[in-house]
């Protein structure tokens, strides 16, 4: 199964999980979520962020404004 099935599986689980299962999968994992990552050290993150950026700048990407982003999801979950 790849990281990113777990993932999902993870995500699906926790969003209907009752609030007992919620809190002990978090006391579990609490030092870990509550650490702050830099993304800044991450090379790999760092990396994506430049080349999507020169995509955009080089238009070869389309933006989408916030406010276009913000009222597609209002609209959404509204549903």
């Amino acid at each position: 199964m790849t990281t990113a099935i777990i993932r999902q599986k993870l995500y699906d689980y926790i969003r209907v999980a009752n609030d007992k299962k919620v809190k002990a999968i978090y006391t579990m994992l609490e030092a870990e979520v509550e650490e702050n990552f830099d993304h800044w050290n991450d090379k790999a993150f760092v990396d994506e962020l430049t080349k999507r950026s020169e995509d955009y700048q080089q238009g070869k990407i389309k933006g989408t404004a916030w406010e276009e982003v913000k009222m597609e999801l209002l609209t959404s979950t509204k549903k």
